[in-house]
């Protein structure tokens, strides 16, 4: 396929972008690149046939019609957008911006693309979004495709938001559009602001690893590869107009995943001066409207088209910790652009999606 993958200078959307090319598919990545966007992410590939970079930002909505009547894709992947909650509620405009307007640029740039004739008849606009549209569930059951959308923070309204726009195309324009909502990503690439870079880096140099309230939120856990390989299959495959939501099979309470990490850094570092790093836990005030427990049931998209989680979160926890200690210049660039996670007072949700804890 010929792919635009918007905010593929990102954790997911890197991974896409890699898991894209190397499946042999032609890659425009689309990216503003924001402070946690980082084309070391794409290095990999960045001298692949095949593969192009094009910085804007997708609220430009000229650009973007631009960009796809040029490159004439079989999809687009919307992965670009704002996606930290604690971020949302210091600065909401942000997310309104990217994650709503960029929407619409976007959707109306690929509305222009098919009425001009020039889509293939399998062209897919395929929206990325995350399980906190849905809000929090008590303590059983899970989300589904039918699930109501009860949004609880900026970050998860300006996302159920730009899902609406994504129906609403679909529904009056006859716009081909796919969305798929998935749990909390993790994996190598991840910014250092989320909840495992966080831990593992404190832990890794002694630092307090600063855990919100109890701890007891309950999050689905999903490989970021495992996501890329779904992303890919219903950007090809998805029903227009469907909904196909991508979890990991793997819910854990915060405090459960950070023993985990810091069990596999104990194992790993050997004599570290720090072990035991779970004796750097701390805990702290939880933030406003932390939702208390996300589970994705992904029934649809194993039964219809035949995906599944295929690495285990104890599997992908440790590949994820070892990649931090063997890629520690990636994330010292990082800092030497002025962002240091000793800065941050808790542990918040990640995202995609896009998402965290």
């Amino acid at each position: 396929m010929r792919l635009i993958v918007t905010g593929g200078a990102g954790f997911i959307g890197s991974a896409v972008v890699r898991q894209a090319v190397a499946d042999g598919h032609e890659v425009l990545n689309v990216d503003k690149l924001t402070y946690a966007a980082n084309l070391d992410n794409v290095a990999a590939v960045a001298d692949a046939p095949g593969y192009a970079f094009a910085q804007h930002d997708i609220c430009d909505q000229a650009a973007m019609t631009d960009l796809i009547a040029s490159f004439r894709p079989d999809a687009v992947m919307n992965l670009a957008a704002e996606t930290h909650v604690d971020r949302s509620i210091d600065g909401p405009r942000a997310f309104i911006d990217a994650n709503i307007i960029g929407t619409y640029s976007l959707l109306q740039a690929a509305r222009a693309y098919v009425e001009s004739g020039a889509a293939p008849a399998d062209f897919r606009f395929h929206h990325i979004s995350t399980d906190e549209v849905y809000g929090s569930l008590g303590p059983t059951g899970e989300f589904t495709e039918t699930s109501p959308y009860q949004p609880n923070s900026p970050y998860s309204a300006a996302k159920a938001s730009s899902d609406m726009l994504a129906r609403a195309w679909h529904e009056t324009f006859g716009l081909p559009v796919v969305v798929t909502n998935c749990s909390n990503n993790y994996g190598p690439y991840q910014f250092p602001e989320k909840l495992i870079p966080v831990v593992v880096l404190n832990a890794l140099e002694g630092r307090p690893i600063p855990v919100y309230g109890k701890g007891d939120n309950v999050r689905d856990w999903l490989y970021v590869g495992d996501h890329a390989e779904a992303l890919l299959l219903v950007a090809a495959q998805g029903e227009p107009g469907e909904i196909y939501n991508i979890g990991g099979r793997a819910e854990r309470t915060n405090i459960e995943l950070i023993r985990m990490i810091c069990a596999i850094l104990d194992d790993t570092l050997g004599q570290s001066a720090h072990a035991p790093h779970a004796d750097l836990i701390a805990f702290v005030d939880d933030r406003p409207g932390h939702d208390k427990r996300y589970a994705i049931n992904c029934d649809k998209i194993e039964r219809t088209l035949g995906w599944s989680p295929s690495v285990s979160i104890e599997e992908g926890m440790r590949r994820t910790v070892v990649w931090y200690l063997e890629n520690r210049d990636w994330w010292r660039r990082i800092r030497e652009k002025g962002f240091d996670v000793s800065r941050r007072q808790g542990l918040g949700k990640d995202d995609a999606g896009q998402s965290g804890a």
